[in-house]
């Protein structure tokens, strides 16, 4: 059998990483990556110490609006699939890159598998919303992290093909947390930083809404925690940096430290030992929650419902006061997590299984 996957930003190259590895021991893989994200810190670093093998296809499409960024791929994937006539296209997630290929193998009749799929948000001026629910409607194999993804597509009158097979993200933090841990050039990181491990809050922001939006608000914010720990650690996107720097210089720069984004690995060891996450991204926010570090979603919803239970992750809206009360009053003890809707660990061997028995 013959897979062609397609991959372009950052949270892809991380589930394709344990995937193509159980796809590798019994077909070939053509990976494909759009050039959505094209940074070395938000692409190749990832490539390099997550072990994928460079990509077959690098589209070079980088960014754009979306509509011409989405254009530009379908294009361009059409051309590789009508070269390689691959066997199925598989997708991760919910960006541009995931949409885009599945349309461009919808269209040439190829059967599409979708990881991740059945995640909603019900924000439809969400482009991940937009890609996720439009992927999943023209998707063969549907591979739903949770329960409540497969209950969110029976909704949707969308049965066949549908599978629980836990979430491949469950499967790389338990993998490489470790393979992190026992790596001294990437501990390192506490020392290059002068940070101690649950003495800081680590913060991402990237989504438009957070940061053409309520960027000032969550800034002052960050610089306004009067308790211990007061350091706010936030790698930022290139794109969003000026913006940061900007809002940073209004409120006066005190207890925030703004470093470039970091690899994989070194964002676990982050993550694992903040006291707090602050966050809009998706996969962040359920990073967290494997690892038991309080979340604040700077969001007025997510897709992760599960999280929630307990409050371990606690959503906020974009404006001082709650971000505030969110923050200080979600540190100390949330209730015991429960049971694990993510699954096993084993979601990858799942998904790879399914696809090779056809």
């Amino acid at each position: 059998m013959k897979i062609v996957t397609v991959v372009g930003a950052r949270p892809q190259f991380i589930k394709a990483s344990v995937v193509s590895a159980a796809l590798q021991k019994n077909c070939t893989e053509v990976l494909v990556h759009t050039g959505q994200h094209y940074d070395h810190n938000m692409s190749d670093v990832f490539f390099e110490e997550l072990g994928i093998p460079k990509p077959a296809y690098n589209l070079g499409v980088g960014s754009g609006s979306h509509g011409r960024q989405t254009g530009e791929m379908l294009m361009r994937i059409e051309d590789v699939l009508l070269k390689e006539k691959p066997d199925v296209l598989l997708v991760y997630g919910d960006t541009n890159s995931t949409l885009a290929g599945a349309l461009a193998a919808s269209k040439l009749h190829i059967p599409v598998a979708h990881v991740e799929a059945g995640l909603r948000s019900y924000n439809m001026r969400m482009p991940e919303e937009q890609n996720r629910v439009l992927t999943d409607h023209i998707s063969t194999w549907l591979f739903c992290p949770t329960q409540t993804a497969a209950e969110n597509l029976k909704k949707e009158g969308i049965t066949k093909g549908v599978s629980i097979s836990g979430d491949v993200m469950l499967d790389s933090v338990l993998h490489f947390l470790k393979v992190a841990q026992n790596n001294p050039e990437k501990t390192a990181i506490f020392d290059r930083l002068q940070i101690q491990p649950k003495k800081y809050r680590l913060a991402t922001l990237h989504r438009a809404e957070t940061t053409d939006g309520g960027l000032d608000a969550i800034i002052r914010i960050f610089n306004a925690f009067e308790k211990l720990p007061q350091l706010v650690v936030l790698p930022i996107h290139p794109r969003t940096r000026p913006l940061a720097e900007e809002a940073i210089a209004k409120c006066g720069f005190r207890n925030i430290k703004l470093i470039d984004p970091v690899g994989y690995l070194e964002m676990l060891l982050l993550t694992s030992n903040a006291c707090q996450v602050m966050t809009d991204s998706g996969g962040l926010q359920k990073e967290a929650w494997f690892m038991e570090v309080p979340c604040i979603t700077l969001r007025q919803e997510t897709e992760w419902v599960e999280t929630l239970n307990g409050n371990w992750n606690v959503l906020a809206k974009l404006t001082t006061e709650d971000i505030y009360e969110k923050a200080m009053h979600t540190v100390p003890e949330p209730a015991a997590r429960g049971q694990m809707p993510f699954g096993d660990g084993k979601a990858s061997e799942k998904i790879a299984a399914a696809l090779l028995n056809g």
